[in-house]
């Protein structure tokens, strides 16, 4: 079933040509990864499609029953709402029964003979019941919770705007909307929320369209491919992976086209400069034939970013830190931290949100001072560093400024790789801007266009010292790609701070690990790598609590006195809430299993040759199966603190 259908949309912005004649279908089974380069349209075409961006032609189809879902990139929130009550913003009913419940049970704890207020919780509960707002809220507190957010009653308004984008994404999932359209889901995302927003979409039985950067996310989320190359959309059925194979066959085979083409038309021209005497019916066809060839137009290759910009001589001495510690308020972000980056080194940051990564970078570039200890940075050392506030900082500056003046700011002219001069105007060509684009006001680019022309101004600067904080963001895989190859080459020490696990497995080779109270670990070798460590560690952990003796001569009472006050730290009493939760599962575990024993007997029983019904069965049953182990779960969860 389609679910939405573009029929020859145009849209055009005057310096650039959206979408040109656009014909695209997305049906209901869809889970579509949409990529091009910054500007190319992407964020342009999901609005389009969410009815929040007009198309100058053609038209927009979508299904009558269908409910589409669109977060972008900066959502909108009420800055005056909790968490739960912006989650639940679209929810109001189911919300308003759970704070009734909430404060009626809060009473109840008071004056637990109230009669009142016994009939009033009653009459709540079953109307949750009926609404569904018991499921709802606990469905909330649980994607909230992997996504990082724990404190359901903080003020939006008082959170970053990484949190405030994750309270938007749990917001999108909990509505289960037909077609879900995602601008940058990952981004702001750690690596543990990444792959847990990546399962979970793996079993969203919705249609999914997204834009991402996260080429691992492709490759596991995704099961067809969307580009827009200068206006045209391309459709590949497959994942990432899939496509790059497909779009490097499909490029040689348009080029080879192409030398043919040409081949023939300068055979034929060379056949009319000789001359021949268009008098035969079948001369004149020909003759006009090479007129339609000399006028036919090939689509050039996509361009491609043209990292080729200089670096400065580098000694031996980069940058040294001696028990450099830094604090906020009363909490240590980094903790008597020593290391003296060499050259040669590739080093990749990565920790929680929060956990200071910024921080330590300020304090390397010189940004921010430490409490204590020392930063040494070498006579030859020049910085470049891209931070993932660069669009803030360029559109700072002024957005009227012409893209070109901006450049020129660090040089007419720029010396590249190989040791000659090229112009400002062709520096920005080989980064994609063309000369309608260079002439333009800044305000004019997309916010991945920003970020590439401040990537350019860094690396104008030719240093030799190059840290990236969250480059991925906003940046097209294309221009991450030819970014990753230029790293391998690059004459200098490189830091990176990321949550783009596949980044990180192409440009570092050491992990620092920022992780609770301040400390800083590390580990050799890749993200991949640095997750084989973790997980050794994890088992090897795992091993030691179940291999652990008890001691053989203790005194009673104190073990007593031990065990309550363990007891008392690490659990708690169930709510009224939980207390009927708990109730229902068993009833529900067991109504799961039933229908699951139900559709596998009905497999059986389907005639021969019913590949359809079988499979629906096949789904059917692998979803019950996931259903049951959601609810054992959250059992076991609730069996534990009633013990």
């Amino acid at each position: 079933m389609s679910l939405v259908t573009l029929q020859s949309v145009k849209k055009d912005f005057g310096i650039k040509e959206i979408l040109i004649d656009a014909n695209l279908s997305l049906d209901a089974n869809d889970k579509v990864g949409l990529i091009g380069t910054n500007g190319s349209g992407k964020s342009t075409l999901l609005k389009m499609i969410a009815g929040l961006e007009s198309i100058d032609s053609g038209q927009i189809l979508t299904n009558s029953g269908a409910k589409v879902i669109y977060l972008p990139q900066q959502p909108e929130v009420d800055e005056n709402h909790t968490v739960l009550e912006q989650v639940f913003a679209d929810s109001n009913e189911q919300m308003t029964l759970v704070r009734e419940y909430e404060e009626i049970s809060d009473k109840l704890a008071h004056n637990p003979e109230n009669n009142q207020l016994m009939s009033r919780l009653s009459t709540v509960m079953q109307r949750m019941d009926n609404t569904g707002a018991w499921e709802l809220e606990t469905n909330a507190k649980v994607i909230l919770t992997k996504l990082g957010i724990t404190d359901f009653n903080a003020i939006v308004g008082t959170l970053s705007g990484g949190y405030r984008k994750r309270i938007a994404l749990a917001t999108a999932l909990l509505s289960e909307p037909d077609l879900l359209l995602m601008d940058e889901p990952t981004n702001h995302l750690d690596a543990l929320s990444v792959e847990w927003l990546q399962s979970y979409l793996n079993r969203y039985r919705g249609a999914l369209l997204l834009i991402t950067h996260d080429r691992y996310f492709l490759d596991k989320v995704t099961n067809r491919i969307i580009e827009i190359d200068r206006g045209d959309i391309y459709s590949f059925a497959g994942n990432y992976s899939y496509y790059l194979e497909k779009k490097a066959l499909a490029e040689d085979s348009a080029a080879s086209s192409q030398r043919k083409f040409q081949g023939v038309l300068r055979r034929e021209l060379e056949w009319l400069k000789r001359g021949p005497k268009a008098r035969s019916t079948k001369q004149k066809a020909r003759i006009q034939r090479i007129q339609a060839m000399r006028e036919t137009d090939f689509k050039e290759g996509l361009g491609k970013v043209d990292i080729s910009t200089v670096t400065r001589r580098i000694g031996k001495k980069v940058i040294e830190l001696e028990n450099v510690s830094k604090a906020y308020r009363d909490r240590t972000l980094i903790k008597n931290f020593t290391y003296e980056f060499s050259p040669e080194d590739r080093i990749g940051i990565i920790g929680e949100n929060g956990a200071g990564k910024s921080t330590l970078m300020n304090i390397i570039t010189g940004k921010d001072t430490p409490d204590s200890g020392k930063v040494d940075i070498g006579a030859t050392i020049h910085i470049g560093y891209f931070d993932q506030h660069s669009d803030e900082l360029l559109t700072a500056l002024n957005e009227n400024q012409r893209v070109i003046d901006y450049i020129k700011e660090e040089g007419e002219f720029i010396k590249i790789a190989d040791g000659t001069q090229i112009t400002a105007s062709q520096m920005l060509e080989r980064f994609l801007f063309p000369g309608n684009q260079q002439y333009a006001p800044i305000s004019k680019l997309s916010g991945g266009e920003k970020r590439r022309l401040f990537l350019l101004r860094i690396l104008m600067g030719a240093p030799n010292v190059l840290i990236l904080d969250e480059p991925t963001n906003d940046l097209d895989v294309q221009t991450l790609a030819i970014l990753e190859e230029y790293l391998e080459d690059f004459a200098g020490c490189v830091i990176v701070v990321s949550h783009d696990r596949y980044f990180l497995d192409r440009t570092i080779d050491t992990v620092f690990s920022l992780e609770p109270g301040g400390n800083i670990r590390q580990y050799p070798g890749n993200y991949s790598i640095y997750l084989d460590y973790k997980k050794a560690e994890e088992e090897k952990a795992q091993q030691a609590i179940e291999t652990k003796e008890k001691p053989k001569h203790v005194d009673v009472e104190n073990t007593d006195f031990l065990e309550n006050k363990i007891e008392g730290k690490k659990k708690r009493k169930l709510s009224n809430w939980e207390k009927r939760e708990f109730e229902q599962l068993e009833g529900k575990i067991a109504q799961l299993e039933a229908e699951k024993s139900e559709a596998e007997t009905a497999i059986a029983n389907v005639s021969s040759g019913n590949y359809t019904q079988v499979q629906k069965l096949y789904e059917q049953v692998e979803e019950l199966k996931q259903a049951i182990d959601k609810a054992t779960e959250r059992w076991m969860e609730l069996a534990d603190l009633e013990s």
